[in-house]
């Protein structure tokens, strides 16, 4: 009896009906006549009350199921399945309220739906996270009433389920195109083999002219009358880093995502992109701390493993180390690698605090260096002036523009590689600079 109670509900008709009966009641004092008429209106009102909850509790008739994919792909549109049943013999109106994760802070959930007597149906919802993590479902919340429409029936499914969020995987499956090589297929263009210098020896030849004097073979040369050669394979297998630098400068939020995921779901798409071009990734993760490493591999099964290991990545308010970062890399990684650093540099002050780790990197591997164009900047430094903090905000905008310019500048006048995007192009101008490096055969 309690949960009965519990469950029922009166609806926005019951009080219009019971205002109206009220008018009547109140014009009656005028007209007398009305009196009568209007206490039986009073009894058939109180026959629809109890035929509906006859009606609405005669049997169980909703079920309800949410279907919640096995997980969540960060800031992106991602939809939420709501399976309906009515084993009514009668017309149903449903009101859907469902009891969603508090990352996302959204309490005016409510959706419409009508289902005939012993129907079937599925209605879809989308959410769109921007924090990874595990998010938790309330109440899935059924209110039926039929045509009365005088009370309602509330139903409870689902409670308590969860879900993950994971990096942006249909961002990463987006990108997998780039992963083709139509270069091939074009006219006058024909595939030769690089000569590298890795430990696959292939042949010794005779020395010509641009052949590499370090590769001389001296023994072979005494046997001979011309210099000769060592000729090695071209290493296939290349090592591919993505760092990323989890320090506060990538707390920084653009769009409702912070940088750190940003440089999170690039990472993934990236590393997605080079397996399938054959190289080996890896990950390595630091603050004030190295958070993370994760070897280079080449197999493809090996992106569940960086999927599992970008998932916790987090930030902090802390600065990073990159002196701790540069011998981390020269006591783990020993063949020469394409570094991919995904941080920020807001000022030229804070780059040159650290130039000289970047530069020592930079000696023994191909590094790029990934940082953020700040958009808001962007819309202050082309505001129209129409005051003097307008001037005063407009001149700074625009000096830190020049900067950020200045920064860029800096790195390729020490050798250093770089990529100066915005925020939503992270993914797609990262994934070109690696196809541009690989096509230049720098690495």
């Amino acid at each position: 009896m309690i949960q009965t109670i519990k469950s029922l509900y009166l609806t926005e008709q019951f009080f219009q009906a019971i205002a109206v009966i009220a008018l009547l009641f109140l014009a009656s004092y005028w007209f007398e006549s009305l009196y009568g008429a209007i206490w039986i209106l009073v009894f058939v009102f109180i026959l629809l009350i109890f035929a509906d909850f006859s009606m609405l509790y005669s049997k169980k008739g909703i079920k309800a199921s949410r279907i919640l994919p096995e997980r969540f792909s960060n800031s992106d549109v991602n939809y939420v399945q709501i399976k309906l049943k009515s084993t009514y013999d009668f017309y149903t109106s449903l009101q859907l309220i469902d009891e969603l994760p508090i990352q996302f802070q959204k309490r005016d959930f409510l959706m419409k739906v009508a289902l005939n007597g012993k129907e079937q149906k599925t209605v879809t919802y989308d959410v769109r996270p921007f924090d990874r993590g595990s998010y938790y479902f309330g109440n899935l919340n059924c209110y039926a009433s039929s045509l009365f429409s005088l009370i309602k029936r509330r139903y409870t499914f689902n409670a308590n389920q969860s879900v993950k969020v994971y990096p942006s995987f249909i961002q990463m499956k987006k990108y997998d195109f780039l992963a083709i090589d139509s270069k091939l297929s074009h006219f006058g263009l024909k595939k030769i083999r690089r000569i590298g210098h890795t430990m696959e020896f292939e042949q010794i030849k005779e020395y010509v002219t641009g052949d590499d004097l370090r590769s001389i073979n001296w023994n072979a040369t005494a046997k001979s009358s011309h210099l000769m050669v060592n000729q090695y394979q071209d290493q296939k297998m290349q090592p591919i880093y993505s760092i990323i630098d989890s320090s506060r400068v990538m707390k920084m939020p653009f769009e409702e995502l912070k940088l750190l995921d940003y440089a999170i779901n690039s990472t993934l798409a990236f590393s997605n992109i080079a397996l399938k071009k054959g190289d080996k990734v890896g990950l390595i993760e630091f603050s004030n701390k190295i958070n993370k490493i994760v070897p280079a591999q080449a197999k493809r099964t090996y992106l569940n493993t960086l999927l599992n290991a970008l998932y916790s990545v987090d930030t902090n308010f802390l600065d990073a180390d990159y002196g701790l970062l540069q011998a981390t890399i020269k006591r783990n990684i020993n063949q020469r690698s394409l570094l991919m650093l995904y941080t920020n540099f807001e000022h030229i002050s804070s780059l040159r605090r650290k130039i000289s780790y970047l530069q020592a990197i930079a000696k023994r591997h191909v590094l790029v260096v990934i940082f953020f164009e700040n958009t808001e900047l962007d819309k202050l430094a082309n505001i129209e002036i129409k005051n003097m903090t307008d001037l005063y905000n407009q001149t700074i905008a625009r000096q830190f523009q020049y900067d950020k310019k200045l920064i860029v500048k800096e790195l390729n006048h020490k050798g250093i590689q770089t990529v100066l995007t915005t925020p939503q192009n992270l993914t797609v101008n990262t994934i070109n600079k690696y196809l541009e490096i690989k096509a230049k055969g720098l690495l």
